[in-house]
C-alpha cells in the first residue's frame, strides 16, 4: 500500500483524469500532493522536468498528463499528438526513474488496440493488428509509453504500472465542439440547441458504432486501488466492461438536458472504430468494479457542465 504521508506528483492535475485523482487523493488522506501548472512545468521540455524531479523528488507519480482530443483533432494534427505525448511520456518516466521514484502510474487509451479487435478487447490484443487511422499517432504514443514502462521495469526495476483507460467523461472535460470527445460534444450540443429552442440536432456519424463509457471518478478510484495492489508492468484495462450505440448514449443526453427535438445523424461524419468495450476481467479479479451507471454520470456531468459559465450562453 501506498504510504499517504509520500509525496504524490500528479502530471495533468487540471485536466479530465488528473483533477479527478487529486480529489481521490484528497479524499483518501494524502498529506502531500504535488501539481504544477502548464505555465510552471512544461513537462515537453527535458530541462524543465529534470529540475523540477531533482528539486521536488516525489515518491509516486501518476503520469495523467496528455495531449488529447476527439476524431477531428487527432485527425487533423496527428504531428503534435505523437510529438507532445511522447516527449512528456519520456521525459517524465525517465525522470522519475533517476530521481528515486518508488512508482509510476503512466495512463494510456483504449485506442492503443487495433481497430478490429475482437470484444471485448482483452491486453494481450495489443499490437495484433492496424489501428484506427483517424487516432493512430496518438495511439502509437501511448504504445510507446507501455513499452517504456516495461522496459524500465526490466532493465532498472523501477515500479512502473501502466493503466489502459476505456472512453472517459466527467467534471472538467473538454466541451469545446471542435477537438471534445462524444459525450461532452453531445452535452453541449443538446444543451444550446435547448437554449436556442431548435428542433433537431445532428450528431456526427450513423449513430450505430459502440463505446464504452467510464466515469472519471470511477477511474480515480481504480487509479488509487492499482497504485495500492497493482505492481506488473503489464498493463491492465479499466472499464465498465459495458457499451451502448452512439445513439444509446445521444438518447441518454437527450433525457438528461431536456432537449425535445428530434435527432438527426450525418453519414458523412466519420464513425471511427465500429466496436470498442474492453475485457475488464483482469482488473475484477483483483477486487475492482466500476460503481457509477451511465444514465446517473451523464446527468451528474449535466449538472456540473450546468454551473459553468460557458453553458450559460445565450440563446441565438
Amino acid at each position: 500500500m501506498i504510504d499517504r504521508s509520500a509525496p504524490v506528483f500528479v502530471a495533468g492535475h487540471r485536466g479530465l483524469v488528473g483533477s479527478a485523482i487529486v480529489r481521490r487523493l484528497q479524499r483518501e488522506g494524502f498529506e502531500r500532493i504535488v501539481t504544477r501548472s502548464r505555465a510552471d512545468l512544461d513537462l515537453t521540455d527535458a530541462a524543465a522536468v529534470e529540475r523540477f524531479f531533482a528539486s521536488e523528488r516525489p515518491s509516486v507519480v501518476v503520469l495523467a498528463a496528455a495531449k488529447v482530443g476527439g476524431i477531428l483533432a487527432n485527425d487533423t494534427y496527428p504531428g503534435a499528438f505523437i510529438r507532445d505525448n511522447l516527449l512528456i511520456q519520456t521525459h517524465v518516466i525517465d525522470a522519475a526513474h533517476r530521481h528515486g521514484a518508488s512508482k509510476l502510474l503512466f495512463l494510456g487509451s483504449s485506442c492503443i488496440y487495433p481497430k478490429l479487435a475482437p470484444q471485448p478487447i482483452r491486453e494481450e490484443y495489443l499490437l495484433t493488428g492496424p489501428l484506427e487511422p483517424t487516432n493512430s499517432a496518438y495511439a502509437v504514443a501511448k504504445i510507446a509509453g507501455i513499452e517504456m514502462c516495461r522496459s524500465y521495469a526490466r532493465q532498472y526495476g523501477f515500479c512502473a504500472v501502466s493503466a489502459m483507460p476505456t472512453n472517459l467523461y466527467g467534471p472538467n472535460d473538454n466541451f469545446d465542439l471542435e477537438n471534445s470527445h462524444v459525450l461532452p460534444a453531445l452535452i453541449r450540443k443538446f444543451h444550446e440547441a435547448k437554449l436556442r429552442g431548435d428542433r433537431s440536432v445532428v450528431v456526427w456519424g450513423s449513430g450505430t458504432v459502440r463505446r464504452e463509457l467510464l466515469h472519471v471518478d470511477d477511474l480515480a478510484d481504480a487509479c488509487l486501488f492499482l497504485l495500492d495492489r497493482y505492481s506488473s508492468s503489464d498493463p491492465i484495462n479499466v472499464g465498465t466492461g459495458r457499451d451502448v450505440t452512439i445513439a444509446e448514449l445521444a438518447e441518454l443526453v437527450r433525457k438528461a438536458v431536456g432537449f425535445e427535438g428530434d435527432i438527426e445523424y450525418d453519414r458523412s461524419k466519420p464513425d471511427g472504430t465500429p466496436r470498442k468495450v474492453l475485457d475488464v476481467s483482469k482488473i475484477e479479479a483483483l477486487g475492482w468494479r466500476s460503481a457509477i451507471e451511465l444514465a446517473d454520470g451523464i446527468a451528474s456531468v449535466y449538472r456540473w457542465y450546468g454551473e459553468q459559465p460557458l453553458a450559460r450562453v445565450e440563446a441565438r
